[in-house]
């Protein structure tokens, strides 16, 4: 793309950030979005402006026009991630929360494979584009289809209008544990999308791997979180959303472990069970969220949540780039252990203080 738009390839940073801001706006203001067009609309709706962006893609020939697409990219995917996690947790049982996010990575692996093959066969990039907005246009048909089916009698789960009238900062100080579940979104994305980012890299810099098998193991890595949340959904009838949470931070330190040791044989179960381990976490995480804090604010810390994570995704794979510059890729594995460190604590914490006993 930067040949033909006659950029530096660094400028793709400044696309990715223009869509993580809006994300995270978007997602902060969902619950009075939702509130006042109901959870159908705004997802039909956000899904039909990131398809019309996407579109919008794939005529550009100009990198300002990219960049002021992303403004509606970013702004789309941040409400309907907001609006169906919310929905789901309220409506629908652990199982179909964790299948729900594993289809997020049967998605994330079916976008490069539509642009790979129009590149494969001699077209430019902006034919994968183009495929990908018109099956997002195909989607908002079949939810304008599916608008009957989405009301299931359950009651509000978005904010009276007396509720939406207090601030954020104020929900943060009266609700217990909300702070604490915000760091822990925040640093459960740090982990996956740090390591998603620079695992390659580890492994061709610090383990003396080839570029292309660095790369295999990293699909390897996206393939346990895909599957692993697949899997998850059926072991929802056995373990609870806090037990789901803190098996796959066990699993994440395995792995961790694994890759410490200077042995070739580990890495390849090292990465699957990285990827196994943060298979649960968010959206156990994400369904506890009415329970944890009850369905009147449940949408408002939804569109939190998901506001903190959007955060950890967008700065800390940023921020663990330029500390490489003075330690080096060996601090990888240090660095997602300092986080996942901390994300043991604080989910204690929050659990602690939500009022449900013993965390464990």
């Amino acid at each position: 793309m930067f040949g033909d738009l006659g950029v530096p390839v660094d400028y793709a940073g400044i696309i990715s950030m223009v869509v993580a801001a809006g994300t995270v706006i978007s997602s902060l203001f969902s619950g009075k979005l939702i509130q006042r067009f109901g959870v159908p609309g705004v997802t039909t709706f956000s899904v039909l402006l990131t398809a019309l962006a996407l579109m919008g893609f794939s005529y550009s020939d100009n990198f300002l026009y990219l960049c002021l697409l992303a403004i509606p990219l970013g702004l789309g995917a941040g409400s309907v991630d907001s609006a169906l996690n919310n929905y789901v947790a309220i409506h629908y049982e652990a199982r179909h929360m964790n299948w729900l996010h594993s289809f997020w990575g049967v998605g994330a692996a079916i976008g490069p494979v539509i642009l790979a093959g129009h590149l494969a066969r001699g077209d430019s990039w902006s034919g994968g584009y183009h495929t990908v907005a018109w099956i997002q246009l195909g989607l908002v048909l079949l939810l304008i289809l599916s608008l009957p089916f989405w009301t299931r009698g359950k009651k509000e789960e978005t904010d009276s209008p007396e509720d939406q009238s207090h601030s954020l900062f104020a929900l943060l100080l009266t609700l217990p544990g909300l702070k604490q579940a915000l760091l822990v979104f925040f640093c459960y994305c740090t982990i996956e999308a740090t390591f998603g980012l620079w695992g390659a890299s580890y492994l061709v810099f610090e383990r003396g791997f080839e570029a292309d098998q660095a790369a295999r193991l990293t699909s390897l890595y996206y393939l346990g979180i895909t599957v692993g949340r697949f899997l998850s959904g059926f072991l929802t009838s056995h373990f609870t959303n806090r037990q789901l949470v803190y098996l796959g931070q066990g699993m994440i330190g395995l792995g961790l472990i694994l890759l410490l040791l200077p042995f070739n044989l580990t890495i390849i179960p090292g990465f699957l069970l990285i990827g196994l381990g943060c298979a649960p976490i968010f959206p156990s995480l994400l369904h506890e969220t009415p329970v944890n804090f009850g369905e009147k604010h449940s949408q408002r810390i939804m569109g939190l949540q998901m506001a903190s994570a959007y955060v950890g995704i967008t700065l800390m794979p940023f921020l663990f780039g330029k500390i490489t510059i003075f330690t080096g890729y060996s601090f990888l594995l240090g660095f997602l252990g300092i986080f996942l460190v901390a994300i043991f604590w604080m989910t204690r914490k929050m659990n602690q203080k939500v009022g449900r006993g013993n965390p464990v």
